[in-house]
């Protein structure tokens, strides 16, 4: 497993609560037990009082994606930092039983689970992927979704750093907005303009008289 792909258990936790809409899924072990994906044997850890905990995490993982949505790369880094150190990763070389076409592991890192509990073990693989991505690929690539109210955190991926929204369904929600307001700014500029004209003319009238 890379580690570019824990930054997504941190995109997961964050999207489970959308405060613009008043919307939270984080409501019980079950919807904790969903965030861990496929590591099953992580998630079977998840207790009632992993609720609270990992909606602690989930606002200040949120933060981070706040601070470089603004641009303000020195209070992301500082926020993912505390998150880090709060909860270390454990790392390890592992092969699982993926071989190759030769019949040998194929090597890879990978973060042990966290022997506390679960939000511990989630915090550290959600914080250090988030790391990851953002030393990889520069903090510009987190962003907060800009089809209002959504607001939901992305990982910019693209070629040209160009991705605005979390979904193609807010893009095109987005672009279907802004379609709609050109044309309804079209039809009131002819009537303006009208107005403006029928204003002047009676003006210059008025001056000859």
């Amino acid at each position: 497993m890379e580690l570019a792909y824990y930054s997504d258990y941190a995109v997961r936790l964050v999207n489970s609560e959308e405060p613009a809409r008043g919307t939270d899924t984080l409501t019980s072990v079950d919807a904790i037990r969903d965030l861990f994906g496929g590591n099953a044997s992580a998630a079977r850890r998840a207790t009632d009082s992993d609720v609270t905990r990992f909606r602690g995490v989930r606002a200040r993982l949120r933060a981070v994606f706040e601070a470089a949505d603004t641009d303000d790369e020195t209070l992301a880094v500082d926020l993912l930092n505390s998150l880090l150190l709060e909860f270390p990763v454990s790392p390890q070389i592992s092969g699982h039983d993926i071989r190759d076409d030769n019949g040998r592991p194929l090597w890879h890192m990978h973060l042990a689970d966290h022997p506390s509990n679960a939000t511990a073990g989630y915090a550290a693989i959600a914080a250090m992927g988030l790391a990851f991505h953002l030393t990889e690929y520069g903090v510009d690539r987190l962003g907060l979704c800009e089809a209002a109210p959504c607001r939901n955190a992305y990982l910019d991926t693209s070629t040209n750093r160009s991705r605005r929204y979390c979904s193609d369904r807010c893009a095109t929600r987005a672009n279907v907005a802004a379609y709609r307001a050109r044309k309804r700014l079209e039809a009131d500029r002819p009537e303006s303009t009208g107005r403006a004209a029928d204003s002047s003319q009676r003006a210059s009238a008025n001056g000859e008289r």
